[in-house]
């Protein structure tokens, strides 16, 4: 009876061994789909989802490839041809750019264009045609070109308001990240009234922060807001690995608007300041100071001329502090650039200053700072 029963038990060992093995093989030929299977019915897009394709296919036809072609340098005959290290011989220089007007005029970084030679526009139809710089404007990062003959001329692209932008509000960025062309990101303004570093020790204020990914070859695209206008020129991008790290910066419209006419008719536009080197805010709000520090005076400046001081170059004390400008409160300089920028170039500034502990006033006229040595 024993062995009876251990064999019963060894029987329907084997046989759910047996059957745990071809499990698979008779899954596969009783269930093996080997056609294409049936599509599921989708449904409508969401709304958010229409919105976007739909301010996507309204812009993109306005956004074009900029190649500026780099001319060899001297140091591009020190590359190890079989290492790889060292310089990379020629290339381009390529960003991205949008039609500004039905004249043909493009808008794009000064950076993008900077030091090449011959330039070509790649068109959203594919068509390649060169370009002509027009204006450039180094201390907004910005330029203007205009494009050669073309078969059928881009629309303009839609311009909005940065006046009244908010930190938290959808923004798209078109471009051509890393030759990609046409590349749509999306994501918020992350923040407004950041400063950016430009061209010969500068610095723009009023700067877009926004997490949409911005790449090389994303720079002097638009940065859209919802409903599809320009509110931002894409310029930077921090990040120590040179890609996105979701802090990408943006150059308002409202600058655009204003120095891109300047470029097409006259190929520069004004830069009214005073002639200061400012401390850097995170600096002064560690000492506990509201205003801007003036670190340095620019020689022949308004601003010597009106009799501003710096940091004492020998003990490091504080000079002035600018705290009022025009009547309105300076707690930072984005503040005083925005007086300035209104007042425009050889217009009186009544600057209220904290001077060893003295408030006192002082009356600069603004110049032109563009046509100024530091």
């Amino acid at each position: 009876m024993p062995d009876r029963f251990l064999r019963g038990a060894l029987v329907a060992a084997l046989v759910l061994l047996a059957l745990f093995v071809a499990q698979p093989y008779v899954t596969g030929l009783l269930y093996s789909v080997e056609q294409p299977r049936a599509i599921t019915p989708r449904g409508d897009l969401a709304p958010a989802e229409s919105s976007t394709v739909a301010l996507f296919e309204r812009a993109a036809p306005s956004v074009v490839y900029v190649f500026a072609r780099r001319a060899p340098r001297a140091q591009d005959l020190m590359r190890d041809p079989y290492s790889g290290q060292g310089e990379q011989g020629g290339g381009d220089q390529t960003g991205t750019g949008f039609v500004w007007d039905a004249a043909g005029h493009i808008v794009t970084n000064n950076h993008v264009i900077q030091g090449g030679g011959e330039i070509s526009v790649r068109l959203s139809t594919g068509e390649t045609v060169p370009a002509t710089v027009v204006g450039t404007a180094p201390n907004y990062d910005l330029a203007v070109l205009k494009l050669g003959r073309v078969s059928k001329m881009p629309p303009p692209i839609a311009i909005g308001s940065s006046a009244d932008l908010k930190v938290g509000q959808s923004v798209y960025a078109i471009g051509n990240p890393f030759g990609l062309d046409h590349t749509l990101t999306t994501g918020v303004i992350s923040a407004l009234q950041r400063r950016l570093p430009t061209a010969e020790g500068r610095e723009l204020s009023g700067v877009i922060q926004t997490d949409a990914a911005i790449n090389p070859g994303n720079s002097g695209g638009p940065l859209l807001d919802s409903a599809g206008r320009v509110i931002g020129v894409n310029t930077a991008i921090f990040s120590p690995s040179g890609a996105s790290a979701g802090i990408g910066f943006a150059v308002p419209i409202d600058v655009v608007n204003r120095v891109v006419p300047d470029l097409i008719r006259t190929g520069r536009t004004p830069t009214p300041g005073i002639g200061i080197v400012a401390a850097q805010e995170e600096a002064a709000a560690q000492l506990g100071i509201d205003g801007v520090v003036v670190v340095r005076v620019v020689r022949g400046s308004p601003a010597a001329a009106a009799g501003l001081r710096g940091l004492d170059p020998t003990t490091g004390d504080i000079g002035d502090i600018i705290v009022g400008a025009n009547g309105r409160p300076v707690h930072r300089l984005a503040d005083l650039t925005a007086v300035i920028q209104a007042a425009g170039v050889g217009q009186t500034v009544e600057l209220t200053i904290l001077r060893d502990g003295r408030m006192r006033t002082l009356q600069v006229t603004t110049a032109d700072m563009g046509q100024q040595r530091q």
